[in-house]
């Protein structure tokens, strides 16, 4: 993985199948940060990760003594600990702009692969796996306006974005028969071809799509 490199004072624990480890690893990858990748199965996590983090989860940061086990709290502290590029808006309101749209990504979109995921109805995936692709193909328009997620600019919005899009196929959503999905198709094709998201693919994530 493009992410990899020597051992460094920065460890990641990586559910390598996990769209939050990979919304983190596209934020590694985009800040080309030398960092410790430790690809870990969620259902037997490693002692030492056991020892860091009081939940047991997946992904966990560590940066010496400071120990993360939340996605968007590591997303904006590599945001921070390296400023460039930078991933979200200078202005406040504008920041708080992107921090609200990474948020309703999680209420409307992260809800509802967590259930197709993690489920065992029928009926409950079903009704997730349509919620998704009415969710997903209804803003498919704005796409059109800005060649990123309502931006000019790639940021941390389109790392929460990026890993369920590239999720939708293996998620049964096919995007592809609707006309009102193109714009959304060329995003994605660009988001695909970026360098930080091959970077950040994990070899499970690379069969998903083979």
């Amino acid at each position: 993985m493009g992410v990899v490199a020597k051992r460094s004072s920065m460890t990641f624990f990586s559910d390598p199948t996990s769209h939050y480890s990979h919304r983190v690893r596209i934020v590694l990858a985009e800040k080309g940060v030398t960092v410790d990748m430790i690809e870990t199965d969620a259902a037997h996590p490693p002692a030492e990760l056991s020892e860091l983090n009081p939940y047991h989860s997946l992904p966990t940061l560590v940066d010496r003594d400071l120990v993360l086990y939340e996605s968007k709290v590591m997303m904006e502290y590599l945001d921070e600990r390296f400023p460039h590029p930078p991933l979200l808006p200078v202005y406040p309101v504008a920041r708080a702009e992107s921090r609200l749209l990474i948020h309703r990504i999680e209420k409307d979109w992260c809800s509802l692969v967590d259930s197709i995921l993690t489920t065992r109805s029928d009926n409950v995936i079903k009704k997730a796996t349509k919620e998704l692709k009415d969710s997903v193909t209804g803003i498919a328009p704005i796409f059109a306006e800005k060649p990123f997620f309502m931006s000019e600019e790639f940021t941390l919005v389109d790392c929460c974005i990026a890993p369920i899009l590239w999720r939708l196929p293996t998620l049964g959503v096919d995007i592809r028969s609707s006309k009102q999905t193109k714009p959304l198709l060329a995003y994605m094709d660009s988001l695909f071809n970026r360098e930080s998201f091959q970077e950040s693919l994990s070899e499970q994530e690379r069969e998903m799509r083979s």
